[in-house]
């Protein structure tokens, strides 16, 4: 509902509103299993969830309405976005919490027992799923670089954002031990449903084409970012 049928109805509000240019953040998930790594925009695009064939469905109708009606659209897929605003003032706080990271950091803050890892058989090194995680900051950055690329009367198109590495689920419980200096309590669990083994993104094009490429690449550094911001926020720690 929220992202198809709300996308649509958002778009006819922009053209009844004199509105023709949108920056739409769409994801990774559009993908599905990859059949090459590192993943760049023409891959095939075989969803395997829910969320990555909605993610679909409105960059199918921003490539019609553009056709229809001359609106022009930049999607970006992100990959993993994570970490927190490097001063520790904004960061992420869901309810419920679904992202790794934070939920590894409410283990180091004795907010949770334990972190489930949901699957530990996958085709990569370690049995856990490998993910592409980009900073916030860096993300930012690229809706920046993405609303001028539109302002200049730049063409419509589609980008990746990722950092180009990928990183297991243990290599982020890892990471978040060095980090926090505390010892990450951990559960296997089963595999989710449509949970790719690998996910790590190319970001040649939109490096290429607006100049834009992370600058906080380093798992440490996006998981130190994200514990400051976790202390402040649920430890009571500036």
């Amino acid at each position: 509902m929220n992202n198809v049928v709300n996308g649509i109805r958002m778009l006819d509000v922009m053209l009844e509103t004199g509105v023709h240019k949108v920056v739409f953040s769409s994801s990774a998930a559009v993908y599905g299993e990859p059949s090459r790594l590192p993943i760049d925009e023409g891959h095939p695009v075989v969803p395997v969830n829910v969320y990555g064939q909605t993610k679909l469905i409105i960059e199918t109708v921003l490539s019609k309405y553009a056709d229809t009606y001359g609106i022009t659209y930049l999607s970006l897929r992100y990959f993993n976005a994570a970490g927190a605003d490097p001063c520790g003032l904004i960061g992420e706080d869901h309810d419920p919490e679904t992202h790794l990271i934070p939920l590894i950091l409410d283990v180091a803050l004795g907010r949770r027992n334990e972190v489930t890892i949901f699957g530990t058989d996958y085709d990569t090194p370690d049995g856990t799923c490998i993910r592409d995680y980009v900073h916030v900051t860096d993300l930012a950055e690229a809706h920046i670089l993405a609303l001028e690329h539109l302002e200049r009367g730049g063409k419509s198109g589609v980008y990746n954002l990722g950092n180009g590495r990928g990183f297991s689920v243990r290599e982020v419980i890892r990471a978040a031990e060095r980090v926090t200096g505390k010892q990450i309590r951990a559960r296997n669990g089963g595999r989710r449903q449509g949970d790719p083994a690998r996910l790590v993104a190319s970001y040649e094009s939109i490096s290429r084409d607006l100049g834009w490429r992370p600058r906080f690449g380093d798992i440490d550094v996006i998981v130190e970012t994200a514990w400051k911001w976790h202390r402040r926020r649920f430890g009571g720690q500036s």
